[in-house]
């Protein structure tokens, strides 16, 4: 990594941020006496309780903060809960506004387009509510949604929250065994269901898959099925099904109500990838998400009311649930369901200058592929409106970072941050009144008391890296894993690591400035010799090989040692030469050390990743070593590690 310096914010920019306007609240009310976000950060740590109660008040947040305790004071770090006496309705606080401004523009490729008021989407979501109270939806019901990433969803979702149920969803392009694996653990009382969705122009008609799950998930009393491909209702159903539009007909708009639950009353049960088993379930909290999210959104992300915010996502990733906070700021989502790079790879990019998009939310691998395609948005898009760019997924390389300040807008904050579904948020994160540097993260999250430790719980000095762990409790921590007797398998998967410390499985390091660099998944960690190395450190120097579209790197056992494999995907007529290969190794030895330059290259139809876009260094280092790879439903196009059986240059020196 380079550490370019890529961007520095304008005087009148970080004047007026909502960082600065919260900076001022905490020097006045808790004697805060830094100057800069690092300093922010720092005393946001060390003042954990005035942090998170002056993020409540910051905020807005509707709620009552009760007998005013901020912690429970459990010493346990799983069994911490901030807020023990507080309460709050959440779907409440993203509901502020009954106005015709808009709240949801919603686009379906190039299909569908639709923008929903905020006083139709407090209507519908009022209608919603009513007719699931009818059903007998209550206080700690499930409610699942086999769902696209459209208004309805987001209707359904937030009218479930508000009588106190928990919502809980996969997107339409799971099959049935993975919609299964999911709502066979969670057992929802009602199901949700698009009748099907677009996908690179091609419909696919989901009735039959709707089918077959609520055939088999015995809980589902009724089945809601909402209209998008026009497909019409599945037949011969266990349930009574209803269209969406039917089953709120009737319902009134005018008596929704905000009955206040506990802080940690269950809204979101999110689910693991599963690439390494039955994926988890993991269960949120109202109070901690909506104080995470706000804080995110407010002060890492400077996202003010009236302004229209994106992040291309499905509705199996928490970036859906993320988005949809950004509804409390009093600003409009905007939402696209399909390939973000269809009928054309800046398709988004037309999104955000039609829609007038004040923060646009990608992945670095859609920045790489805008790279690598030769766009220039700067010169074929007006982005004027646009403030802040965020990226997550994986890390950014120098190359992507620059691409997005040379080609698509000088002025403009690159917030690359990195968390999960276990937390419903991030760890690290950019801030507006920053500098930006190539190739690095701005820095870890408010509140988020990050340490980087080696395998013995020792703090690594800065620029060596480690596991990302955090130390001290956070409003986000998740409430439990389903049907989690004494929390065994929520501790065996954070605590079991390092004492009463939460581990994140992040292999990262911090730089001098402050900044982070993330290396990888540490269970993805290469171990050539001896020597731990992050597979983000190989795929960022690949990435600047021309003839490479994609590439993943492994582990090999090899004479009792392990060897580092590269995998690639190439543009279309280009060969694997001797001279391409050499070249491939000159970069990433030139810009790194030997040790990462691989035992082989090897060419590949594609690099198999997530539903969620993640690559799954696990499962091709299970089958290049002839182990079973579950789960495979949680992978996009599992027919691509075929490429990775019984290769023949594996078994060659």
């Amino acid at each position: 990594m380079s550490g370019k310096l890529l961007w520095t914010p304008s005087s009148d920019r970080i004047k007026d941020s909502n960082a600065n306007a919260f900076m001022k609240l905490v020097s006045s009310r808790c004697g805060f006496a830094g100057t800069t976000f690092r300093d922010l950060w720092k005393w946001s740590v060390d003042n954990s309780y005035d942090f998170w109660d002056a993020v409540w008040d910051f905020s807005d947040v509707i709620g009552e903060k009760g007998s005013g305790r901020i912690s429970n004071g459990a010493l346990k770090f799983w069994e911490h809960r901030y807020f023990p006496d507080a309460k709050l309705n959440f779907t409440e606080n993203l509901l502020k506004r009954k106005d015709d401004s808009p709240a949801l523009i919603f686009w379906g490729e190039e299909q569908v387009k639709k923008t929903l008021s905020w006083k139709d989407f407090y209507d519908s979501v009022a209608k919603t509510a009513a007719a699931l109270k009818r059903l007998g939806v209550k206080t700690g019901d499930i409610v699942g949604g086999y769902v696209a990433n459209m208004p309805e969803t987001t209707i359904a979702a937030l009218a479930t929250i508000s009588l106190g149920a928990i919502w809980s969803s996969c997107s339409p392009d799971f099959g049935v065994q993975g919609a299964l694996d999911r709502f066979g653990q969670v057992k929802p009382k009602v199901l949700f269901a698009v009748d099907g969705y677009y996908y690179k122009g091609k419909v696919f008609n989901n009735l039959q898959k709707i089918k077959d799950v609520v055939d088999r998930v015995e809980s589902v009393e009724k089945t809601v099925v909402i209209p998008y491909i026009n497909a019409g209702l599945p037949t011969g159903n266990r349930t009574e099904v209803a269209s969406f539009t039917d089953f709120i007909a009737n319902e009134p708009s005018d008596q929704l109500v905000f009955e206040k639950f506990p802080f940690d009353q269950p809204i979101y049960i999110l689910f693991t990838s599963g690439t390494t088993g039955v994926p988890k379930c993991i269960v949120h909290g109202a109070g901690g998400t909506l104080l995470q999210h706000k804080k995110e959104q407010l002060i890492h992300c400077d996202i003010k009311e009236d302004d229209r915010v994106f992040y291309f996502t499905t509705c199996s990733w928490m970036m859906w649930n993320w988005i949809t906070s950004v509804l409390s700021q009093n600003a409009a989502v905007l939402q696209y369901e399909g390939l973000p790079l269809f009928p054309k790879p800046d398709i988004l990019l037309d999104m955000a200058e039609e829609c007038r998009m004040t923060f646009f939310g990608t992945s670095a691998k859609y920045l790489d592929t805008l790279l690598k395609t030769d766009s220039y948005p700067m010169k074929t898009h007006n982005l004027e409106e646009i403030r802040t760019i965020g990226s997550t997924g994986s890390p950014l390389c120098d190359e992507a970072c620059e691409f997005v300040y040379n080609r698509i807008k000088k002025d403009v904050h690159l917030n690359s941050f990195s968390g999960g579904t276990d937390i419903i948020s991030s760890f690290v994160m950019g801030n507006p009144i920053s500098p930006v540097y190539s190739g690095e993260m701005q820095g870890f999250g408010l509140g988020m008391n990050v340490k980087v430790y080696d395998s013995s719980q020792k703090e690594m000095q800065t620029g060596q890296q480690g596991e990302l762990t955090c130390v001290t409790n956070f409003a986000s921590q998740p409430l439990k894993f389903w049907n989690d007797e004494d929390n065994k398998r929520l501790i065996a998967a954070y605590f079991s690591k390092f004492e009463n410390c939460w581990c994140h499985g992040d292999w990262i390091e911090e730089t001098e400035r402050g900044g982070v660099f993330i290396s990888g998944r540490a269970d993805a960690v290469l171990n050539p010799s001896g020597v731990r190395i992050g597979t983000a450190e190989i795929y960022s120097q690949v990435q600047k090989v021309a003839e490479v579209l994609d590439c993943i790197a492994v582990g090999q056992k090899w004479d009792n040692d392990e060897r580092v494999i590269l995998f690639v995907v190439l543009r279309e007529g280009i060969a694997l030469t001797e001279e391409l290969k050499k070249k491939i190794n000159v970069v990433i030895r030139e810009n790194t050390t030997p040790r990462h330059v691989p035992s082989k290259i090897i060419k590949v139809r594609g690099v198999p990743k997530t539903n969620n876009g993640k690559i799954v260094e696990l499962a091709v280092k299970n089958v290049i070593h002839g182990k079973e790879v579950v789960n495979m439903e949680s992978i996009e196009d599992p027919s691509l590690l075929d490429d990775f059986r019984d290769l023949p240059e594996l078994k060659e020196e």
